[in-house]
């Protein structure tokens, strides 16, 4: 399996190359040559299989390395469930934060540095640079940190992420450097690609991506849409609500269905940074800076894989590409104080809390009461505690231990503004 950049389908590259080279050399994003279709019977006996034997099906042929080194490595990655929970009144949620981070992100970056290390050059240092807008970056932290051969980057906008992730970004030792950028995600994104992009640096240094820009962070996530699936009492007629913010999450879903899942359709919520959602509606597509939310993980203004996108769903002209895409995909915008209530709301009727971001989708799923559905829940309630007692009250379940245990540990970061040879001088 090879994988082409969507800017130019000549620029073809094996799996054990691409993963360290984040964007492609022209700038665009690789996309595997081939989607290989599940067989028939796969799908029908789904219901038999375990998270890690559905991974290894899904996995296996995009990337060329011995079965058992594989299974080793999903073993390692996947050790934790994703659990679909049944709410009540056809509300389900799939909960994706069960990983050591409590959030969506362990999927991709638990695999990313398991795949990452088996490739890593021998006696090279591989520099991993990761912009986060609240989750991705512990998560990549988590799964970096101790690892031999690895130095890790993460850059945060200052402000903008709550107390509990700030502290997964900035409490670690060793091999992990935290970066707060006086600016917004976009900002910190920006700097990233222009690092990647600076070949003076990149002489000297090998790098590696860790945002969802790095194939080997989007493929597995298409594994727990597969998950859902398998935990649907009925699978007639299945539509996804994802929240999405960088679209790397619904990418992963859209692949999943390529695949043969057979999902009926997604459904792309999204908070006040609605360009996706303009683009559905309108087929204009118009990035534009963020705008903060209560949703901050999504508080994206220009999402990095709606290029892969646009990719999956090419057709013969820009129109028919839209046309195509917009059978698969639903759009639904979520304003903070729908976000509020909703957090409100599904305490009060089911006693279960959800995050804001899982509050957003819960607005489009509301909008479609009597459908088959399952809401995509991105992370823990707990990592947004400020929001979570504007809905409800001081009065909280107790926290999960491992993030009570943050609060006492030391940050330790680097400030910088939004100039690339701030960030550089840190590098080199």
């Amino acid at each position: 399996m090879n994988y082409y950049s969507t800017r130019d389908h000549s620029f073809k590259f094996p799996f054990e190359h691409a993963i360290y080279m984040g964007p492609a050399p022209d700038g665009g994003l690789f996309m595997p040559e081939i989607v290989p279709l599940v067989s028939k019977h796969f799908i029908e006996t789904i219901e038999q299989n375990a998270l890690r034997e559905i991974a290894f099906e899904i996995l296996r042929p995009y990337i060329s390395m011995p079965d058992v080194d594989l299974q080793k490595i999903l073993f390692n990655a996947f050790s934790f469930p994703a659990p679909v929970h049944n709410a009540g009144d056809g509300y389900r949620f799939l909960e994706l934060w069960h990983g050591p981070t409590l959030a969506f992100k362990d999927f991709g970056a638990r695999f990313m540095a398991q795949t990452m290390s088996y490739y890593r050059p021998a006696n090279q240092e591989v520099n991993i640079l990761v912009a986060t807008s609240g989750d991705t970056g512990g998560a990549v932290a988590s799964a970096f940190s101790g690892l031999e051969g690895f130095r890790v980057y993460i850059l945060f906008p200052k402000g903008k992420v709550s107390a509990l992730q700030q502290k997964q970004l900035t409490t670690w030792k060793s091999n992990i450097k935290s970066i707060e950028v006086n600016g917004t995600f976009d900002d910190c994104q920006k700097l990233v690609k222009t690092a990647f992009a600076d070949k003076s640096l990149r002489e000297h240094k090998v790098f590696g991506s860790a945002n969802s820009i790095n194939i080997s962070r989007l493929l597995p996530q298409m594994i727990y849409y597969f998950e859902a699936y398998r935990q649907s009492p009925d699978k007639t007629n299945l539509s996804i609500i994802v929240p999405s913010g960088n679209f790397g999450n619904l990418t992963a879903g859209l692949l999943a269905k390529r695949m043969g899942l057979p999902i009926h359709h997604f459904i792309a919520a999204t908070n006040a940074n609605d360009v996706v959602p303009e683009y559905l509606l309108s087929s204009r597509y118009h990035a534009r800076p963020s705008r903060e939310t209560l949703s901050n993980a999504m508080d994206v203004g220009d999402p990095s894989n709606f290029v892969r996108m646009l990719d999956l769903y090419r057709g013969e002209d820009d129109r028919s590409t839209w046309n195509t895409m917009r059978r698969d995909i639903q759009q639904h915008v979520v304003s903070d104080d729908q976000t509020i209530r909703n957090i409100r709301q599904v305490w009060d009727a089911y006693g279960y809390l959800i995050d804001p971001h899982t509050a957003v989708a819960y607005e489009a799923a509301k909008e479609r009461a009597g459908e088959n559905h399952i809401i995509v829940s991105t992370a823990h309630w707990a990592k947004f505690i400020d929001t979570i007692k504007k809905a409800i009250g001081p009065d909280l379940p107790e926290i999960p231990q491992s993030l009570s245990d943050l609060m006492n540990k030391e940050e330790k970061f680097d400030q910088i503004g939004i100039k690339y040879d701030e960030l550089k001088d840190i590098i080199k």
